[in-house]
């Protein structure tokens, strides 16, 4: 038996031999889904920072839960910060997916179960009509229209979310726990529909590293340019900060775009563009805009949209190439506002008509939405825009949008400030699609 002396000893240091011990991170968390492109799939990507088995058991809602299993594999991540800090990045890809039906899920291991989730297997039909919500520049700070998402999207609102870009400002601070924190906190829209994304300005610290490891998007590019289609869209999502930081490879400027050129070519095969004649773009830096930045904005000479000539040989913009191939539709943010544009082309408004101006336009449709809500706050509008300018908001907000058919799409824009009210709305009407339609 220990001296009562030895024992209080022990006791006294009982605190300190608690605190020595490292906590048991087995629990999942960081939960959220990304389509991986092919048919009948979807991805399951999270979070743990301690190493377990990789496992979604799911089941058709409604049936027997968990009557199916699927396993995966986890990465380790070590963010570049000054504690290093480890994580284990699980994916695991569900196949076999009846189009169109209810799966409730949780992910994990024996060591740690996530909550229960539920999604719906994207239909894969040309004739479905897919409804977005769309926006950028999202941070955990004053994320002022997450709420709002979170209850649409859990009302079955939406089939996919598109995030374009510049995440929880930033993913890497405070050595990622930032990141962490955002997270968890887009779990509750991200766990039930596919969570689509580009990188941005924001992402660009320690090479993308926190981008490129944490999200799952189809394609072998580490999530920086892929495709996908869905409904009667083609939809491509891209890297403009390909064009800005060349100190991480200029040669990923020209790997993108030749993979761009190669990806348009395919999407306007005429059997190809049959089916799904909508092309729709998606990335973060846009080639016009008329916030007060003195930036891309008030210079109009965007490096996205014009190219770059101080590198070798020059960088090709991407304006004419999406003219050439007929993109339809071109959604930007980074700009911490909302602004529609006409038809425009070599800044120059091409609308369909006076009367109905996107009927039949003459020159893709461009979307700015990045006003939902990051500690940056709102940004200040030229007071004198271009004639390209058609609507312009400095409400927090998010876009909607709606594949309706092979003719129609619908988009509107909401306004957080003004309590889920829709500011702006227009239909894009195409009889044709390619570049043809602008002859």
């Amino acid at each position: 038996m220990l001296p009562a002396y030895a024992a209080y000893a022990m006791l006294s240091l009982a605190p300190i031999l608690v605190l020595g011990v490292p906590p048991i991170w087995t629990q999942p968390e960081q939960v959220h889904l990304s389509y991986p492109g092919v048919p009948g799939s979807m991805l399951v990507t999270w979070t743990t920072f301690n190493k377990t088995e990789s496992k979604v058991e799911y089941g058709v809602l409604g049936g027997r839960l968990f009557d199916m299993a699927a396993t995966g594999s986890a990465s380790l991540f070590v963010d570049s910060g000054e504690e290093k800090r480890k994580m284990y990045i699980h994916r695991v890809t569900l196949t076999g997916l009846k189009p169109a039906s209810a799966y409730a899920y949780h992910c994990g291991s024996d060591a740690g179960w996530s909550d229960v989730f539920y999604f719906t297997a994207l239909n894969d039909s040309t004739s479905f009509s897919p409804r977005f919500a769309l926006y950028g520049d999202l941070g955990n700070e004053n994320p002022q229209s997450l709420a709002r998402l979170q209850k649409e999207t859990q009302l079955g609102m939406y089939d996919v979310i598109l995030h374009i870009g510049d995440f929880a400002y930033d993913l890497h601070e405070d050595n990622a726990r930032i990141g962490d924190e955002f997270m968890r906190q887009i779990q509750s829209i991200a766990a039930y529909v596919p969570y689509m994304t580009c990188p941005g300005n924001h992402e660009a610290t320690y090479n993308f590293s926190n981008y490129r490891n944490r999200f799952s998007m189809p394609g072998q590019t580490e999530s920086l340019w892929y495709s996908w289609d869905l409904g009667s869209a083609h939809i491509i999502s891209l890297s403009t900060e390909v064009y800005f930081y060349l100190m991480f490879g200029q040669e990923l400027l020209f790997k993108q775009y030749e993979w761009l050129k190669k990806d348009l070519e395919e999407a306007n095969k005429p059997e190809n563009r049959a089916v799904r004649p909508w092309i729709i773009t998606m990335g973060h830096r846009p080639m016009y805009c008329s916030d007060d930045d003195q930036d891309d904005c008030t210079k109009f000479d965007s490096y996205v949209r014009l190219g770059r000539n101080d590198t070798k040989p020059p960088a090709p913009g991407l304006e004419d190439l999406f003219y050439r191939y007929g993109v339809d539709l071109e959604l930007w943010a980074h700009e911490h506002t909302y602004e529609r544009l006409w038809p425009v082309y070599g800044d120059k408004v091409y609308n369909g008509s006076t009367e109905q101006p996107y009927m039949n336009p003459k020159a893709p449709v461009h979307i700015i939405t990045g006003s939902a809500g990051c500690r940056e706050k709102i940004d200040p509008f030229n007071p004198n825009p271009k004639e390209w300018s058609a609507f312009r908001s400095r409400d927090y907000g998010y876009t909607r949008m709606q594949v309706v058919n092979s003719t129609h799409v619908y988009l509107e824009q909401v306004s957080d400030d003004q309590y889920g009210k829709v500011i702006d709305s227009i239909w894009v009407v195409k009889e044709k699609h390619g570049f043809s339609a602008w002859l």
